[in-house]
């Protein structure tokens, strides 16, 4: 089962060390523009304008690379598990359809809402919330990240959840919301640690996560999986670095909204005399080697997680949204 060491994450990841460490950031103050250092300074991810403007740039070349199937598009906009998940889609879309999408529709994304933490250090962040003309009444919800000051924003994270769900977040005077630490004790679960204990929990069980289409559900979809002839195996694993850390803001109960990463490998094993279900053409152009006896697929998979204040009445993590996409598959 391989890992994504494609040049372009091991160019995301050289680019985020090296800017890590000494970078500046531009604060504007009533006296001018004023250069602080970006890694000290608790300062606003960015302006509300600029982060309105990050989403229409990300919508326009979405629908562009969408429209030609050509990843390249909007390679500049997308990162981490988003990144992954678009570049594999629009990779199948082209082998499928290399003149371009016959289906095209344009995702048009509008009642905007913009929270932006105040922190200190790289990256900064922020969280777009918006209604879109697909996915039905959910709201869409996209982070949007960035490395250094001249990079581009990129949104990384794309969740949809049902209205209700989306949590109040607590904001400071001027409404700027609070970043919540990785490594925080404050929680139910550390959303440093998130990912590994959903991956966990899939695997095992527990009491960890609150039941639902994305716990509980999820895993008896797995378990209904496998039938007679063909064996389903599943392995879990957390993805926790560079453009796939965790993100949490602060909600006004005192707990978390979380955004995290995993990766997911199904193999799919055929008895002697049985096949392998024939798989969609998506799949096929996602495939190396020959399916004879067994497949392989890698999937990544986003997830937002409200996580409860340690101690709370209840106090499980309720997954919201989920959104995965198949990244590579192999026959054998």
């Amino acid at each position: 089962m391989s890992r994504d060491r494609s040049p372009r994450r091991l160019r995301r990841l050289d680019r985020s060390a090296l800017t890590a460490a000494s970078l500046t950031a531009l604060s504007l103050t009533a006296s001018g523009c004023v250069v602080v250092h970006g890694e000290k300074e608790v300062l606003p991810a960015t302006t509300r304008a600029e982060a309105a403007k990050a989403l229409q740039q990300f919508t326009a070349a979405y629908n562009k690379a969408d429209e030609e199937y050509d990843s390249s598009a909007d390679a500049d906009h997308v990162t981490g598990a988003l990144g992954d998940i678009d570049a594999a889609r629009l990779k199948a879309g082209h082998i499928n359809n290399p003149d371009g999408n016959p289906g095209h529709s344009p995702l048009e994304l509008s009642d905007a809402r913009f929270t932006i933490p105040k922190k200190a250090g790289w990256p900064r962040w922020f969280v777009a919330d918006a209604h879109g003309n697909k996915g039905g009444d959910l709201r869409w919800l996209l982070v949007f990240t960035r490395n250094a000051l001249g990079d581009p924003w990129q949104a990384a994270y794309l969740t949809l959840v049902a209205p209700d769900d989306v949590p109040k977040f607590k904001q400071d005077a001027d409404g700027w919301a609070e970043a919540v630490p990785a490594n925080t004790t404050q929680l139910a679960l550390t959303p440093g640690t998130l990912s590994q204990d959903y991956a966990t929990y899939l695997k095992s069980g527990g009491k960890s996560f609150a039941a639902g289409t994305h716990t509980s559900e999820w895993r008896a979809q797995r378990a209904a999986g496998t039938k007679p002839g063909l064996a389903t195996q599943y392995i879990d694993d957390p993805l926790t670095n560079g453009d796939y850390a965790p993100l949490a803001l602060r909600t006004t109960d005192g707990g978390a909204l979380v955004f995290f990463t995993t990766r997911r490998y199904q193999k799919q094993t055929a008895a002697a005399g049985a096949a392998i279900p024939t798989p969609n053409d998506n799949v096929r152009a996602l495939t190396t080697g020959e399916i004879k006896q067994s497949l392989t697929m890698e999937f990544v998979s986003n997830q937002v997680a409200l996580d409860p204040p340690r101690g709370s009445d209840g106090g499980k993590v309720k997954v919201l949204g989920r959104i995965e996409g198949l990244t590579s598959a192999e026959g054998s």
